[in-house]
C-alpha cells in the first residue's frame, strides 16, 4: 500500500491544500508534519471555499482521519477558531482529528518576541507573517518549549507557563520592550483552551504506525514549500521548519521505509511572499498581470504574492533534494491568454553558466536567468476535464516542462475546484495512487 508524501517545490502557495484535498479520497489518514498556522491552504468544494491553518485538508473528506503531527506548532487560540469554522460549515471534526502530544505550543508572548525581532533596526526583515511560529521554534530547540502533552496537563503546566513568560519578559526587557502582557490573564486562558483540545491530543506517531500496520495509507501533507526549508532553502529567508520531503519522518515519527513516493507542487509559473531572492520575479505589467489572473494573494494573510516564470534550475534542485516520483503543476489556465510564455532554463553569473544552486543572498543577488519563450495555446482550458483535451500547445508546455526538470507531470490543475483537476494516463502517479 502507498503512502506518499505531497508538498511544495517552489516558495509555497503551490496549490498543495487542494492536490491533498483530492488525493485523499484514496488515502484512510492525511498527516501534517510541519509549520504552523502560517500556511494557510485553501480549497474549493462544489464553489465553496475552505481555508485551512493548520488542519490538514483531509479533514474535508468525511470519514478521512486528519492528523497535525509532532513537526507542527500549534497555536491553541487558532486551531480552535479553525474546528470551530469547519463545524459551522458541517464538516465533522470530532473523531476526526488527532494532534501530537509532542507538539510544541504557540503563545501570545511568541508573537510579541517576532514582532521586535522583525523591527529591530539591525535586522533584515525576513517578512514573516508574525503569529510566533520562529519564536516557538526557536524555544523547542531551545529546550525550553512547552509541549501539548504539557499543556494539558494541569498540575504541569502552570509551572512551565510562568518560567516561559519570565524567560520572555527579560528578553523584551533586555531589548527595551515594555509592552505590557498579562500573563495570569494568559495563563488561566490558554488553560481553558487545554481543557478544550486535550480530546483530540494523543500519540500520533504510535496511531500513524499503527495504521500502516494495519494496512490504511496515509498521505502526508507539507506545508510552505521546498525554497523555505530551513536547510535547504534560501535563507535567511526561510521558515523554522523542515519543509522538505525529509520532515515527514521527523514530523510524523513514521520511518522513511514505509513511505513510498514523494509528489511535487508547482505552479505552471512561479510565486513568492515576503522578502528573499527570487531570480524569475517580473516586476513590470506581465507579473501584475499574472498576479490578477491567478488571483495572487495570501490564504492567511491577503498579501499581494511576487510573481514570475517557470524556473527549471529552481525545480531540479528541489527535485533533487526531495526526490520526486512526480509533479503535480497546478494554475495551467492562468497562462490561457499568453502569446508566449518564459521559461528560465538556466542561471547564469558574470556572464557564465552555473550548475548549482547558490547558498547566499549574495549568490541569489548575482544570478542572470537564462530564458527561452514557449508559444502559448490562446484558448481556455479551465473547462478540460481530461488530458488528452487540453490544447496540444498546453500539452507541449507540461511535456517541455517535465523533459528540462527530469520529473514526470503526473497530475495538471485548471481551475481552483476540486473537479478542475486531471491525472495524465499511465503516469507513476497513477500508478502509486492505484
Amino acid at each position: 500500500m502507498s503512502n506518499l508524501i505531497v508538498l511544495g517545490a517552489q516558495w509555497g502557495d503551490e496549490g498543495k491544500g487542494k492536490v491533498v484535498d483530492l488525493l485523499s479520497e484514496r488515502f484512510d489518514v492525511v498527516a501534517r508534519y510541519q509549520g504552523g498556522h502560517n500556511a494557510g491552504h485553501t480549497v474549493y468544494i462544489g464553489g465553496r471555499k475552505y481555508v485551512l491553518k493548520l488542519i490538514p485538508s483531509g479533514i474535508l473528506r468525511p470519514g478521512k482521519l486528519a492528523v497535525i503531527g509532532n513537526g507542527v506548532v500549534v497555536d491553541p487560540a487558532a486551531l480552535l477558531e479553525e474546528i470551530t469554522a469547519l463545524e459551522a460549515a458541517g464538516i465533522k471534526v470530532k473523531g476526526q482529528l488527532a494532534v501530537s502530544n509532542r507538539a510544541h505550543v504557540i503563545f501570545p508572548m511568541h508573537r510579541m518576541v517576532e514582532k521586535m525581532s522583525e523591527a529591530r533596526p539591525d535586522r533584515v526583515a525576513i517578512g514573516t507573517t508574525s503569529r510566533g511560529i520562529g519564536p516557538c521554534y526557536e524555544d523547542k530547540i531551545g529546550r525550553r518549549g512547552i509541549r501539548m502533552a504539557d499543556f494539558i496537563d494541569k498540575d504541569a503546566f502552570p509551572a512551565l507557563f510562568d518560567y516561559l513568560a519570565e524567560d520572555k519578559q527579560t528578553l523584551a526587557r533586555a531589548f527595551d520592550i515594555h509592552e505590557k502582557v498579562d500573563f495570569d490573564k494568559v495563563r488561566a486562558q490558554y488553560t481553558e483552551y487545554a481543557e478544550r483540545l486535550a480530546p483530540l491530543v494523543c500519540d500520533t506517531a504510535l496511531l500513524l504506525n499503527n495504521a500502516i500496520r494495519d494496512g490504511k495509507r496515509v498521505l502526508f501533507e507539507g506545508a510552505q514549500g521546498t525554497m523555505l526549508d530551513i536547510d535547504h532553502g534560501t535563507f535567511p529567508f526561510v521558515t523554522s521548519s523542515s519543509a522538505t520531503a525529509g520532515g515527514a519522518s521527523t514530523g510524523t515519527g513514521v520511518p522513511p521505509t514505509k513511505i513510498s513516493g514523494v509528489v511535487g507542487v508547482s505552479k505552471a509559473y512561479i510565486t513568492r511572499v515576503g522578502s528573499g531572492p527570487f531570480p524569475t520575479e517580473d516586476h513590470g505589467p506581465a507579473g501584475d498581470e499574472l498576479r490578477k489572473v491567478g488571483h495572487e494573494f495570501g490564504a492567511v494573510t491577503g498579501r499581494p504574492r511576487r510573481c514570475g516564470w517557470f524556473d527549471v534550475p529552481l525545480l531540479h534542485y528541489t527535485a533533487t533534494i526531495n526526490g520526486f516520483d512526480s509533479l503535480v503543476i497546478t494554475k495551467l489556465d492562468v497562462l490561457d491568454t499568453l502569446d508566449e510564455i518564459p521559461v528560465c532554463v538556466g542561471y547564469r553569473v558574470d556572464g557564465k553558466p552555473i550548475a548549482e544552486m547558490p547558498a547566499t543572498r549574495n549568490g541569489f543577488d548575482k544570478v542572470e536567468p537564462v530564458y527561452e519563450k514557449l508559444p502559448g495555446w490562446k484558448t481556455s482550458t479551465s473547462a478540460v476535464t481530461s488530458y488528452e483535451d487540453l490544447p496540444p500547445k498546453a500539452k507541449d508546455y507540461l511535456s517541455y516542462l517535465s523533459q528540462r526538470v527530469g520529473v514526470e507531470v503526473g497530475c495538471v490543475s485548471v481551475g481552483p475546484d476540486r473537479n478542475q483537476t486531471m491525472f495524465v494516463p499511465g503516469s507513476r502517479m497513477v500508478k502509486l495512487l492505484a
